[in-house]
């Protein structure tokens, strides 16, 4: 608050008059008189200045740290109007918004030098009424005539106090002391005062936003650069920092500048940058960093920046991602990770505790692994679980199923292919650094396998239309419906890939071989579907767990699993009864299977082909059952394709 200039006599005789007789006279600025009469109440003494009141020292230092930027900013301004600070008498302090004073400029404040007030709280709680302690209880500047001070000792000359609001929050107090009965300038003093409170303001805004951006581009993935001509690098972030120090760079802790990336990067005048500086930006090029310890491979961005007036590009901004780290960005993007734990594979026959046991080992070796079982035991799961239980868990888990498509497609699709003049990564490449899931591996055909043999030996691939090898790091899980052993052997399978992916091979036994663990099975699926779709569990009865056990599940747990879907979906009440149960999944028990040859083969399909079976499902007898066998046209070898 602005104030035109008093009387010091009467302003003298108003504070004598209140701590003499306790009488405010109406002339007292209401403010000042408020303080005053706070300052008495809280007792605090009048004849010289309490620095008692002192932080510890090691919080005091991690406070100046805190507020480093500020300290050295007005240190900065301080150091410009020092003449005027001289000829003036006067001395400026820094106050936190907790009226301690971090920092005293200038001449020393109150005769006192930095070391007696730095640290020092100086509110109206430790030193009574003072400029400080007005602008802090209102928030708004405030010019203190000497003799409205509390203390007496500081009633030699005025001061003038400014809050200062970071982002609209009050954190600091700026103030300039008269130490002598001078007549200041007080409409320059004021005007000094609040220059530099905008000043500091404006500046801490700056360096609010500029540590915001700094966090942001330090939580990318990326690796970012700003880089003037010649290579210099101006500016990185946290991860471009540490891809510069594993290059050699030198790491300057006063401000976020490295070397030159011509001295480290032999083939830094082939590289986009330099197109940069000749105003042709690049835009997610796949680029060859050389370096005299690595090559690094990374998918890059360059953008010119700043031009001078002859529209000379005069830097550069450079974002990279090593390929490595976009493969694992984009496979946990896409959802590339193993959805399943062993622990979500239950059991209590002693045939499948062994079975845990043995991925659980074969889960934290390096070999490659071949899963074997009938369709529907749960090799799919088993894949995640080993993937999740290793150590390369935290890589992707990348499947690819072999007999989905044609051998032209599933090469592409395993070794990656240039279509379009654009080159392309395959599921190999892809999965570096975790796990390749190959389901059905039986039916990939001899020469793909072959390549995959000897790309795995080698730990290296080559994309189809290219002659660049690529480094790889694979784990691959192979799963089987059939004996792969004796496919090898019979010259339909290719032998060194067998020998890769059969050092560890896990067998998973038919639900028929397990029956006493279908009730604590069920009962799992269940509790998996209520959680998943966020639908209250629903409880499976003696008498249903009965007729589950009673059967015999040719589609082993995936059947097993069809089944418990549909009851858990289409029945309404709390309790799944046997009536609930259709063992044939999404196939109703009624006639249209006598008339749509589609339906009569997925109940033969769900009766895994079996006469028997299927003519109980269907409460036909076998003779029934042969005739509409004849009526589709199945006849013995095309009853087994289907």
């Amino acid at each position: 608050m602005i104030r035109e200039h008093r009387s010091r006599e009467k302003l003298e005789g108003y504070y004598r008059q209140f701590v003499d007789n306790g009488i405010t006279d109406p002339n007292v600025h209401p403010w000042v008189a408020e303080s005053w009469r706070k300052s008495q109440d809280l007792g605090i003494a009048r004849d010289k200045m309490d620095t008692s009141h002192r932080l510890d020292p090691a919080e005091f230092q991690h406070r100046q740290r805190k507020n480093r930027a500020a300290i050295e900013y007005m240190g900065n301004i301080s150091e410009s109007i020092r003449e005027l600070f001289q000829e003036y008498n006067l001395s400026l302090l820094l106050v936190d918004a907790d009226c301690v004073v971090l920092k005293s400029y200038s001449l020393p404040f109150y005769q006192m030098t930095p070391g007696e007030i730095e640290g020092v709280r100086v509110g109206v709680e430790e030193v009574g009424t003072s400029s400080i302690s007005i602008a802090c209880e209102h928030q708004t500047p405030f010019w203190l005539f000497g003799p409205e001070m509390w203390v007496e000792e500081c009633q030699l000359g005025d001061a003038c106090s400014a809050p200062v609001f970071v982002s609209g929050e009050f954190r600091y107090i700026i103030t300039l002391v008269s130490m002598e009965q001078i007549v200041m300038p007080q409409d320059a003093v004021i005007a000094l005062l609040l220059t530099m409170k905008n000043a500091l303001e404006l500046h801490m805004a700056e360096r609010s936003r500029q540590s915001a951006q700094e966090a942001i581009l330090d939580a990318t993935p990326f690796a970012v650069y700003h880089v003037l001509p010649g290579g210099e690098v101006a500016y990185a972030n946290e991860l471009g920092y540490k891809r510069l120090e594993g290059i050699g760079m030198e790491k300057q802790t006063d401000i976020r500048r490295h070397g030159n990336l011509n001295q480290v990067i032999t083939n830094y005048r082939h590289t986009p940058i330099i197109k940069g500086f000749r105003g042709v930006p690049s835009y997610n090029k796949e680029v060859t960093w050389i370096t005299p310890s690595k090559t690094y491979e990374d998918i890059t961005t360059v953008v010119p920046l700043e031009r001078d007036k002859d529209n000379v590009v005069k830097a550069v901004a450079v974002v990279s991602m090593p390929i490595e780290d976009l493969r694992t960005l984009v496979a946990h993007a896409a959802g590339y990770t193993a959805k399943y734990s062993l622990s979500s594979m239950v059991g209590e026959c002693a045939a499948f505790h062994s079975l845990i046991s043995k991925a659980e080992r074969t889960a934290r070796n390096k070999h490659h692994v071949l899963i074997q079982g009938e369709p529907g035991t749960g090799k799919q799961r088993m894949a995640h679980g080993l993937h999740q239980a290793s150590h390369r868990a935290a890589g992707p888990l990348i499947t690819l199923r072999c007999g989905d498509t044609t051998p032209e497609l599933l090469e592409q699709e395993l070794f990656g292919s240039v279509r379009h003049e654009v080159s392309h990564q395959g599921r190999l490449e892809l999965a570096s650094g975790g796990t390749l899931f190959l389901d059905e591996i039986e039916r990939m055909p001899k020469q793909i396998a072959l390549k995959l043999a000897d790309a795995l030996e080698r730990n290296v691939t080559c994309r189809l239309g290219e002659d660049v090898e690529r480094p790889i790091d694979v784990r691959i899980i192979a799963a089987c419906d059939s004996d792969l052993k004796r496919l090898t052997e019979r010259g339909l399978f290719a032998r060194p890939l067998y020998d890769l992916v059969s050092r560890s091979v896990l067998r998973l036994p038919p639900l028929r071989a397990r029956s006493e663990d279908i009730p604590v099975l069920a009962r799992h699926i269940i509790k998996e579907l209520a959680v998943q779709h966020q639908m209250e569990e629903k409880e499976l009865p003696g008498e249903t767990i009965d007729k589950l056990s009673h059967y015999d599940w040719p589609g082993n747990i995936k059947q097993l699993q069809t089944v418990l879907e549909q009851a858990f979906f289409n029945t309404q009440a709390e309790a799944i009864m046997p009536q609930d149960i259709n063992l044939m999944g999404d196939i109703r028990p009624d006639n249209r299977w006598k008339e749509d040859r589609n339906v009569f083969l997925k109940a033969w399909k769900s009766a895994g082909g079996n006469v028997s079976r299927m003519a109980n499902l269907l409460n036909v007898s076998r003779v029934t059952l042969y005739r509409y066998l004849k009526k589709y046209n199945l006849d013995k070898k095309k009853r087994a394709k289907a």
